[in-house]
């Protein structure tokens, strides 16, 4: 019987662009369903996990997340920015249009559309809080442009906060966070695990 993964991310997030096409290769070679689960990271979730945005954080563990970046991205082969020209970057807007193509379009297209909106900050140096780049991404993947006024809908809204609290309520603190069974398996390093857990069924 093939399980669900409740995959609890951030745009903004450099372990989230680490991890996604792997987890999404990951999940299709297991039959599992994805539910895409943009949270509000900074905003909702870190204020009661304990988490700090990247600037209150001590320079020790600045300089080591710079280190370990790196050090992933040479493993995995994969091209990254590690000082992006936007970043830290407001991602709600990101998320919500996410959302929007999840709700509208169908969990494919928001994996897809998430890959390419993360890219775009960690390798691409483009402002995923401008509405241009936004529509110029969505056009890209194939996608309506309504969307983006979609992702402005109370409906939209609403969910980006039932999700967000979702995140909480499954005990998820940093993103990305894959659930499976109320299950937490953190970090993009931990994929492995993901596998292995799928592979039981």
């Amino acid at each position: 019987m093939s399980l669900t993964v409740d995959y609890y991310f951030a745009p903004q997030s450099p372990w989230t662009y680490l991890g996604h096409e792997r987890f999404t290769e990951i999940a299709c070679a297991a039959n599992a369903t994805v539910r895409v689960l943009p949270v509000d990271l900074g905003g909702k979730v870190f204020p009661v996990s304990g988490g700090l945005p990247l600037a209150k954080r001590a320079p020790q563990r600045q300089a080591y997340r710079l280190v370990e970046l790196q050090r992933f991205a040479n493993y995995l082969n994969q091209p990254i920015n590690l000082q992006p020209k936007y970043f830290p970057v407001n991602p709600d807007d990101a998320a919500q249009l996410i959302i929007a193509v999840d709700m509208n379009e169908g969990t494919d297209a928001a994996m897809a559309l998430a890959g390419a909106i993360l890219r775009a900050v960690w390798v691409e140096d483009r402002n995923i809080a401008d509405p241009n780049e936004l529509a110029a991404l969505l056009a890209a993947a194939g996608l309506p442009a309504r969307r983006l006024d979609d992702a402005h809908s109370q409906a939209v809204h609403e969910r980006y906060e039932i999700d967000s609290q979702l995140a909480i309520d499954a005990g998820v603190f940093g993103a990305p966070s894959y659930v499976i069974d109320g299950e937490i398996f953190w970090g993009q390093d931990r994929l492995d695990f993901v596998a292995r857990r799928l592979a039981q069924g």
